[in-house]
């Protein structure tokens, strides 16, 4: 891999998820996920002027009790997120850079001896690689750092951070104070306390924390197979209630059809006995006003043989008349 491509890689990997910038001064919630310790403690200022007493985890919205100090100073520093933060910051210009670890002068680190695990000035990676002693061992240079040096210097040994002892690899873990200890602590401050090598008493967590994610796995697995199944039933629910409106749609516009046809015959219907009643009325009409036309005439012819009063004519259409 291309060193700018990991050191890319690395600098996401150290991005802290609230102010989406290199994280200072990590500091690790009990869920796992790390943030700048400004950060949590901005969260933490807001919540308070909310009334609440319980920050969110941003990431995995855990809640966690916020610290009656009003700072998440007292949680433990990521060990992995310092280590990536000092990295990062050789491959970064505008960051203070690391100092020698060989003179007291405390010059700006140009090198790195791999198998002395030192940062050095260039008058000491200079002698370093004239002296006998040290003249084989790997140095590199700062601003040439390859991948795999990247790589090692992430993966270098934890020094000891006690006063005097900063020069001493913390080899031995004790297990009466849960810490991470070297050569001389183990001598000066936890003499008659239960210490182990670290990398036994790592094997040992390492066997435990393998165990425990394992379960964690198989409990995971019960989540998903149970979310699996409420989003099937979610789903089926969705289709029964889909296939029902359909189902209710299609009754309806069934009920319509089957009235419309109904009505269309029945228009049919009334349209044949309106033109029945219409023709007998006609018919009926026509009669009354023949017969009504008829009489007319009648009354006419028999006024105008009233009015002449010849006795012959009367006499000859009375019987007609009549």
């Amino acid at each position: 891999m291309d060193v700018r491509q990991l050191f890319k890689i690395l600098k996401k990997e150290a991005e802290c998820p609230l102010c989406l910038d290199t994280v200072k001064n990590p500091k690790t919630l009990p869920c796992l996920h790390s943030f700048c310790l400004e950060c949590l403690d901005k969260l933490a200022n807001f919540a308070r002027r909310q009334l609440q007493t319980t920050i969110k985890c941003p990431v995995c919205q855990t809640s966690f009790p916020i610290p009656d100090t009003d700072t998440f100073a007292n949680l433990p520093s990521s060990f992995h997120l310092n280590r990536l933060v000092d990295v990062l910051a050789l491959h970064d210009s505008t960051v203070q850079v690391q100092k020698c670890n060989s003179c007291d002068e405390k010059s700006p680190a140009t090198s790195y001896c791999f198998v002395c695990q030192s940062f050095m000035c260039a008058p000491c990676s200079l002698y370093h690689q004239r002296f006998k002693a040290t003249r084989g061992h790997r140095i590199a240079l700062i601003d040439k750092l390859q991948a795999q040096d990247v790589q090692e210097l992430i993966e270098r040994p934890v020094l000891c951070s006690q006063q005097y002892h900063e020069d001493q690899a913390l080899e031995f873990y004790c297990e009466d104070c849960k810490v991470l200890i070297c050569l001389k602590c183990s001598i000066v401050s936890h003499n008659r306390h239960l210490v182990t090598d670290t990398q036994k008493a790592a094997l040992e967590q390492k066997m435990q924390m393998t165990e425990a994610l394992a379960k964690l796995k198989a409990e995971i697995l019960l989540y998903e197979n149970e979310i699996k199944k409420q989003t099937e039933l979610k789903d089926k629910n969705v289709t029964d209630i889909m296939n029902a409106e359909k189902k209710m749609t299609d009754s309806v516009e069934e009920l319509i059809r089957d009235l419309r046809e109904h009505e269309k015959k029945m228009k049919q219907k009334f349209r044949e006995i309106y033109e029945a009643e219409q023709k007998q009325h006609e018919t009926r009409l026509e009669n009354l006003e023949l017969i009504t036309t008829q009489l007319k005439s009648c009354l006419e012819r028999g006024q105008g043989v009233l009015e002449r009063n010849i006795h012959a004519e009367i006499l000859q259409t009375n019987h007609t008349i009549l």
